[in-house]
């Protein structure tokens, strides 16, 4: 088995979705050039702002932002999984928060809307993300080579539910982009996705935003990859720019060989998910 350099790219995406853009191809380009194969950008990437903000820069799948990532598939020959963008919706005045998978030759092989919204009161503020967004409704992988890409998008991480159900269908890496909020990630972003790798035993791709539109919505940043022991290979610091690793499917098939915890499951007591 080869390895796969993976790059994960730290956004601080604002209003300006032109200048959104251009920023993800500077270092998509970067990236590429470091020898990277599948490049991860964070959630919202295409733009960030207010309800009618949002409402106005949506766009459709396929439309302006998905050409323009097919082009930089196109351009450096590698998967880019873009970890969403507002997706314009003709069937309904809800957004999808979208992630969107694409192959080197710029071909879209996945859409993943995501499916736990972000309904909380956070240091005293309220966010109702299923006021803005419609519930994604499936459970998704891509094939890419001998990886296995299980994908989510941020307040996912919390259903432990979902990973346990992407590792049935035969991921070995999970796929986490996020705009993850500073007060809440500050405690349990590192935590949850360092237990999303060691239960699962996968490797763990968190491409995150920092900053934006704060005092009441700063994010925290800290994009990740961490391997299937647990252990944080790469983390970024505070601010925007790109991380790499080398991904090794059998690292993962020998962990799971000598700690088979997953053939250790009681199904007779508790639900399994298939």
């Amino acid at each position: 088995m080869s390895t796969t350099r993976v790059a994960l790219i730290q956004l601080d995406s604002g209003r300006d979705r032109n200048a959104n853009l251009e920023q993800i191809e500077q270092w998509v380009l970067a990236a590429a050039r470091d020898g990277a194969q599948l490049i991860i950008t964070p959630e919202y990437s295409d733009v960030r702002g207010d309800t009618d903000w949002l409402q106005h820069n949506a766009t459709p799948i396929p439309g302006l932002v998905t050409e323009h990532m097919a082009d930089l598939a196109r351009r450096t020959g590698a998967w880019i999984h873009m970890g969403s963008m507002h997706e314009r919706r003709p069937d309904d005045h809800r957004l999808g928060n979208t992630g969107v998978t694409f192959a080197p030759n710029g071909s879209i092989v996945a859409q993943y809307r995501k499916v736990h919204l972000y309904d909380a009161v956070v240091n005293g503020l309220e966010y109702r993300e299923s006021d803005d967004f419609c519930h994604g409704g499936q459970v998704q992988t891509v094939q890419m080579g001998e990886l296995t890409l299980g994908l989510s998008i941020c307040y996912d991480l919390r259903f432990a539910e979902l990973f346990r159900s992407l590792r049935a269908r035969g991921a070995n890496v999970l796929v986490v982009p996020a705009a993850f909020n500073v007060h809440t990630g500050r405690d349990h972003w590192e935590v949850l996705l360092r237990a999303r790798a060691i239960e699962n035993q996968c490797y763990v791709l968190a491409a995150a935003q920092i900053g934006g539109p704060g005092p009441a919505l700063p994010c925290l940043g800290r994009s990740m990859i961490i391997d299937p022991w647990g252990t944080v290979l790469a983390c970024m610091p505070d601010q925007p720019g790109y991380i790499c690793a080398d991904l090794d499917p059998a690292r993962v098939a020998q962990l799971r060989t000598s700690l088979p915890a997953w053939n250790h499951r009681r199904g007779d007591l508790y639900p399994i998910p298939s």
